[in-house]
């Protein structure tokens, strides 16, 4: 267990400990089974709330006329004047459609930035309320509204924790598809593309189309001087050595 994940631990474990030492006390948790009352809630909190911390482990099912409404909603507030910081999970840019809207709401000013280890749906507003799932699970309905100062504090630890060892979204290595992104973890091991090739099941030739596409999304032109292969190793270690 390297350092960043002891501390992780040693995080939940004292939030854990936390609704351990107050279950039985009203302490400002209050249960919403409905999935619209949640949405309700939260909408309440956006409309008077000056800042917001996320963390979303997957990418919104809004599709359509719901997703501009939910778009129009974030780019509103920001407009507004709240400040939003999001954490999602590195696969939610693999879908082309939700890696261009995060990248959209980022420019707007809800600054986002990306983990590779799994996280749980978060929403803190002001220091003063946050929702958190009641079953880990992504889309699962039903929401713990907490506004105990003492949970509420350890939940920005959580946050700020993560979003300090979390890359930003705009890095050029965000730009690569899971399977670049493999071949890339391959070749920072220092394996060659036949190697690569062995460990993904995969033809050599399909090696170095992935590294051809890695190069240019990482805008690495071929030249004497540089060594490319090196260069993106790099930019991988930089976008994940957090």
């Amino acid at each position: 267990m390297d350092a960043s994940t002891a501390e992780l631990a040693q995080l939940t474990l004292q939030l854990e400990h936390a609704v351990d030492k107050l279950r039985g006390i009203p302490v400002g948790v209050e249960l919403v089974d409905d999935n619209e009352l949640v949405q309700q809630r939260i909408m309440e909190a956006v409309h008077t709330a000056r800042e917001l911390r996320a963390m979303h482990p997957v990418g919104s099912t809004d599709k359509g006329r719901q997703e501009q409404r939910s778009r129009r909603r974030v780019l509103d507030a920001l407009q507004r004047g709240m400040e939003m910081r999001t954490i999602v999970h590195a696969s939610v840019l693999d879908d082309p459609g939700k890696a261009a809207r995060i990248r959209e709401l980022h420019s707007s000013g809800d600054l986002h930035r990306v983990v590779d280890e799994p996280i749980q749906q978060l929403l803190v507003f002001d220091r003063a309320v946050a929702f958190v799932r009641t079953t880990p699970v992504a889309y699962s309905p039903g929401a713990l509204l907490i506004r105990h100062p003492t949970l509420i504090t350890m939940l920005v630890d959580l946050f700020e924790h993560m979003w300090h060892k979390a890359r930003d979204v705009t890095e050029p290595v965000q730009r690569l598809t899971a399977r670049e992104r493999e071949v890339l973890e391959l070749i920072a091991e220092g394996r060659s593309n036949s190697a690569v090739a062995r460990a993904l099941s995969i033809t050599e030739a399909a090696v170095g189309k992935h590294v051809a596409s890695v190069f240019a999304k990482l805008e690495l032109p071929a030249t004497d001087d540089v060594n490319r292969r090196v260069l993106a190793v790099l930019a991988y270690l930089r976008g994940t050595a957090r």
